[in-house]
């Protein structure tokens, strides 16, 4: 007879499992991949990539988790029952439950509080996060103890530099004498005008100088000494149609900010000294850090208001409802404000992995605060009172939510003790705003849910509960 009850009880629990807490891990999910779907629009390919397997993975989690571990779950309850464990369970569940009760009714006294305490302070993270910087230097993000690093230092104190841009010149004809005299000109005073930042510079007319004991040769032997000159040092200065050149330009080494305002500097400079029928482009790896140092900078904010707004339109589409949709994004937020806060604090600046934060905080951050709106608009369809639901919502769901995060917090945990700076400075923001979350989650949101209850309509489940609640 026990065996036949228990057997009841299991699929009971299956049932409910899948028809209630599945749709609202499914809801919770499609939040996630929408917000990690911003990571997309980011110039950096590396973000992209990133985006892409966050949402396969969450993809691929929910498939095994519903035709894996349920299953799996269903088949232990059901053959394999034990009491001993059944009550051991009970009792924990029972302690964690009153626990997280106690705590969100004594929370809920100070709402007014925590709320104009949490959009203060998080007010305050956002204004500060605007003027963070963004470190792109490579050699900053290795572990610094290295010999690798070691040579390099020393080998930029012998040489100068170790760094290099390239001005690409385009002409005609490139080995005309008004190109080469400009050509000449820009490699001889681009030391003098910038001899801060600009180590040496070479390019046709420095090789022609060194074959011409430090003069330009006549336009009518131009030509020969060029082809005369060994093909692998002429390719590296002109090209064979002889439309493009190269003037190669050693740089001290720059960070992030320095670089973009030497480089801009340059452009005007390159304006000024222009000549028609010359054109000029700067490249090189330098050129690329400086890129990088606009796409994390700008690109950040972007990527995270454009999170927040396909969660917001994905769960508008699920809820049909504007307060519903928008609930959820509120505690997001928050944690984008304290986490700005807290990397100012450090100070901390973004890399080309924090500055998917964002992204990440919304998916993660969305999916316990979608798990505790939809435990506590169940409570309420149920027809119990506001402060009953939430309190009834922390005590199911926040346990869940807990063991998630701490599962996450732990996972994470291992970037901590990584070599590069990148890495672990990544792992140690991760926790931080996992940590963020939980707290947005489990004392913020109860407070947002039961101010604005008042703007959802409820449909109860019951309805003489209904009907009385109209009278």
């Amino acid at each position: 007879m026990n065996m036949s009850k228990h057997k009841g009880k299991a699929e009971k629990s299956l049932y409910q499992t899948v028809m209630k807490m599945v749709p609202a891990v499914l809801t919770a999910l499609i939040s996630t991949a929408l917000g990690f779907i911003a990571l997309y629009t980011s110039p950096v390919p590396m973000i992209k990539d990133f985006g892409k397997m966050l949402t396969l993975g969450m993809a691929v989690s929910f498939i095994v988790g519903v035709f894996i571990l349920i299953p799996v779950l269903f088949t232990r309850d059901h053959f394999f029952h034990s009491r001993k464990n059944e009550n051991s369970a009970k009792n924990n569940r029972g302690t964690a439950e009153k626990i997280l009760s106690s705590l969100t009714q004594k929370l809920l006294t100070f709402r007014w509080s925590i709320i104009i305490i949490a959009f203060l302070t998080a007010g305050l993270g956002i204004w500060v996060d605007l003027e963070a910087g963004a470190e792109t230097d490579v050699e900053n993000f290795m572990p610094q103890d290295t010999q690798e690093l070691e040579d390099i230092q020393r080998l930029r104190e012998i040489l100068g530099t170790t760094d290099q841009i390239s001005i690409i010149y385009e002409a005609d004809n490139v080995t005309k004498e008004e190109v080469i005299l400009w050509v000449d000109h820009i490699t001889q005073s681009l030391s003098e005008d910038y001899p801060e930042t600009i180590v040496g510079s070479r390019s046709i007319t420095s090789a022609l100088r060194q074959m011409n004991e430090g003069k330009l040769p006549q336009q009518e032997s131009l030509d020969i000494q060029i082809n005369d000159m060994p093909e692998n040092q002429r390719k590296l200065l002109i090209n064979e149609t002889q439309t493009k050149g190269v003037i190669a330009v050693g740089i001290k080494h720059l960070e992030g900010e320095p670089l973009k305002g030497f480089l801009e500097r340059l452009d005007d400079y390159l304006e000024r000294k222009g000549v028609n029928g010359i054109e000029t482009t700067v490249t090189g790896k330098a050129v690329l850090d400086a890129e990088m140092v606009i796409a994390l900078t700008s690109g950040r904010y972007k990527m995270t208001l454009l999170g927040m707004g396909l969660v917001f339109v994905g769960l508008l589409a699920i809820y049909r409802h504007p307060v519903k949709a928008f609930l959820p994004l509120l505690p997001i937020i928050l944690i984008v404000g304290w986490s700005g806060g807290a990397m100012h604090m450090m100070g901390m600046e973004y890399t080309p992995l924090t500055a998917t934060l964002g992204a990440l905080i919304i998916g993660i951050g969305t999916e316990f605060t979608i798990l505790i709106m939809e435990r506590y608009f169940e409570e309420r369809k149920k027809g119990r009172a506001s402060r009953m639901a939430i309190g009834i919502a922390n005590q199911k769901a926040g346990k869940a939510i807990f063991a998630s995060a701490f599962t996450t917090i732990g996972g994470f945990s291992a970037l901590l003790i990584s070599d590069f700076v990148i890495l672990s400075n990544f792992g140690l923001m991760t926790l931080i705003n996992i940590s963020l979350a939980l707290i947005s989650t489990m004392i913020v949101m109860p407070a947002i849910l039961i101010i604005l209850d008042r703007f959802v309509k409820i449909k109860h489940e019951d309805k003489n509960v209904e009907a009385a609640n109209a009278g």
